[in-house]
C-alpha cells in the first residue's frame, strides 16, 4: 500500500503553522528533532509503507528486524502525521522541560523500539492463543504507539484533575485506557496492539523495572549522563518541576521559559491545548468542511482520535 496522494499536504501545512505558532525557540530540541525527522521522512520515505511497517510475519518469520526503525517514523498520510505529531508537540515540551533532553532523547530511543518489541509479542501471542493468523500478518506504522507511552509518563507525572474524552470526564490516571477503547471505537483501521503495546511499556516504565534498566543502561556507557531525578531541587511547596540547570549562566533564564510557556497554554490541558490548535489552525470555511467529510462517520472535529496508529491491510 502506498502513501495516498494528495495535490497539497494540507495536514502538514497545518501542523508547520501550529510549529511557528509556538515558537521554534520555544520547542526543546529534542522534540523539535523529533518533529524534523518525522516530517522528513514523510516528504523522503526511506522506504514504501509496505517495507517499513512493522508485522510478526515480517520482523520475525522473515528476519527483516530494520522495521523495528522505520515503522514508528513513517506515516500513512499527511492526517496521520500531522495529529501524531501535534500529540507529540505538547507532551514534548512538558516533559522534555521536565526530565531535560539527553534523558528525553534516551526515552524516545528506547520507547520507540520497545514500542515495536511489545507490539509483536501482542501479535504473536493473539495468533497462538485465537489459532488467527491474520494476526501475524497485520502490518502497522506511526509514532503513536510511542505517544501512549509519553502519555503514561505524562499522567504519572500530574495524576490529579480530569480529562475531556468524547465528551465524558475522565480521571486523569485513567486517560490512557478511555482514549485506547475510544480510538479502537471510533476510528475503525487503527491499531489496538499498537496502542496497547505504548500503554504497557509507559507502565513498565512508570510501575516496573524499565526506569531502573535505562538508569542502569545509561550509567555504563557514559558515566557522566544525568538522571532524571538529579534534575529537580526542592522549597518548601516540594518539587518545583524546574531544572537545576540554567542556560545562559543565570539562575532567572529557565524559569523565564517556563513562564512564558505557562502564559501561551493558558492553563489549558492538553487536549485542550489540541483541540484550541485545531481550531486556530482551521481559519477557511471550505477546508473545515472538507475535513469534517474525510473524517469517519462525519464526527465533529474536537472528538477525532488524533492519536491513531494506522494498520496498513494486505
Amino acid at each position: 500500500m502506498q502513501r495516498r496522494s494528495r495535490g497539497v499536504n494540507v495536514g502538514l501545512l497545518m501542523l508547520l503553522s501550529q510549529v511557528f505558532h509556538v515558537g521554534i525557540n520555544n520547542i526543546p530540541p529534542v522534540t523539535l528533532a523529533t518533529l524534523a525527522l518525522n516530517v522528513w521522512l514523510f516528504l523522503n520515505p526511506l522506504k514504501p509503507l509496505h517495507y517499513s511497517c512493522i508485522s510478526v510475519e515480517k520482523c520475525y518469520q522473515q528476519k527483516d528486524w530494520q522495521r523495528l526503525l522505520l515503522s514508528p517514523l513513517h506515516h500513512a498520510d499527511d492526517w496521520h502525521l500531522y495529529f501524531n505529531m501535534v500529540s507529540m508537540l505538547w507532551k514534548g515540551i512538558k516533559l522534555e522541560r521536565r526530565l531535560g533532553s539527553r534523558w528525553f532523547g534516551y526515552i524516545i530511543t528506547t520507547f520507540s523500539l520497545l514500542t515495536g518489541v511489545v507490539y509483536l509479542l501482542l501479535q504473536f501471542t493473539l495468533a497462538e492463543f485465537m489459532n488467527e493468523p491474520d494476526f501475524r500478518r497485520n502490518c502497522a506504522v506511526g509514532f503513536s504507539g510511542v505517544l501512549f507511552a509519553l502519555k503514561v509518563l505524562s499522567n504519572h507525572y500530574c495524576p490529579g484533575g480530569f480529562v475531556n474524552i468524547m465528551g465524558f470526564p475522565v480521571p486523569n490516571r485513567f486517560a490512557c485506557w478511555a482514549e485506547l477503547i475510544a480510538i479502537h471505537f471510533c476510528t475503525p483501521g487503527t491499531s489496538f496492539a499498537g496502542h496497547l503495546a505504548g500503554i504497557l511499556v509507559g507502565l513498565m516504565y512508570t510501575q516496573g523495572p524499565l526506569k531502573k534498566i535505562m538508569e542502569t543502561c545509561a550509567g555504563v556507557f557514559s558515566p557522566n549522563v544525568g538522571y532524571p531525578g538529579q534534575q529537580y531541587y526542592f522549597n518548601s511547596a516540594g518539587p518545583s518541576g524546574y531544572q537545576n540547570h540554567y542556560p545562559d549562566g543565570r539562575a532567572g533564564a529557565y524559569e523565564e521559559t517556563r513562564r512564558n510557556y505557562d502564559a501561551y497554554t493558558a492553563g489549558l490541558s492538553e487536549e485542550e491545548q489540541l483541540e484550541r490548535a485545531l481550531r486556530a489552525s482551521l481559519w477557511d470555511r471550505e477546508l473545515t468542511r472538507c475535513m469534517l467529510n474525510l473524517l469517519p462517520w462525519g464526527l465533529p472535529i474536537h472528538r477525532i482520535c488524533f492519536c491513531a496508529s494506522t494498520s496498513i491491510e494486505k
